[in-house]
């Protein structure tokens, strides 16, 4: 491998992760010098200081060496269309795509991007179902009464919407994504940046 290579592949990761040159010395213990010789291509770590760089920016040295992000369009429709499994209980909505997101975070182009769309919304959505199930849980134990009748027909009403935005989004998200456009969840709350 041309040293170049191995230059650009490093420099490419530590933006992807958000680390500066002397966050990655200090995480990695090399000297910002040697991380600099070698994002400029002047030097070739070998052995202990390849170790060191890749535990710094937490991946194998194999995964440096042959560090590349693949773009699996597939991927991320399929990691998008898990959160459909919150039709069969709400909080695998969020877990499977979490776990999808995590596992290929480094490995697949924009993945960061569509998993941090889809687990936010999922989370958002979730927290909406459990007011929800909170706001009938006070209201039947505590005998207070709230200004929303919560009739059986508002009750459904409220979560026939929620499941039918839930799906409509996510196979809105899907067709923008296999267009190769971001996608766009409205109504998120941002908590994972």
């Amino acid at each position: 491998m041309k040293d170049n290579e191995l230059a650009n592949r490093l420099i490419e990761l530590r933006k992807r992760k958000g680390f500066s040159q002397e966050f990655l010395a200090e995480e990695s213990g090399i000297s910002l010098r040697t991380i600099q010789r070698i994002e400029k291509g002047e030097t070739q770590p070998r052995g202990d200081t390849l170790q060191r760089i890749a535990k710094g920016l937490g991946v194998t040295s194999e995964e440096l060496i042959d560090w590349k992000l693949e773009k699996n369009s597939s991927y991320l429709v399929l990691l998008n269309t898990s959160a459909l499994s919150f039709l069969f209980f709400p909080i695998l909505g969020v877990l499977i795509p979490l776990v999808m997101w995590v596992s290929k975070k480094n490995n697949v182009h924009k993945v960061d991007e569509v998993g941090k769309e889809v687990v936010n919304f999922q989370i958002t959505w979730c927290l909406f179902i459990f007011l929800f199930y909170l706001l009938i849980f006070v209201r039947i134990i505590f005998d207070i009464s709230i200004s929303l009748r919560l009739n059986p027909l508002v009750i459904t009403a409220y979560f026939v919407i929620l499941y039918i935005l839930n799906v409509t989004l996510i196979v809105y998200n899907s067709i923008r994504i296999k267009k190769s456009k971001s996608p766009k969840y409205f109504l998120r709350i941002p908590f994972l940046r």
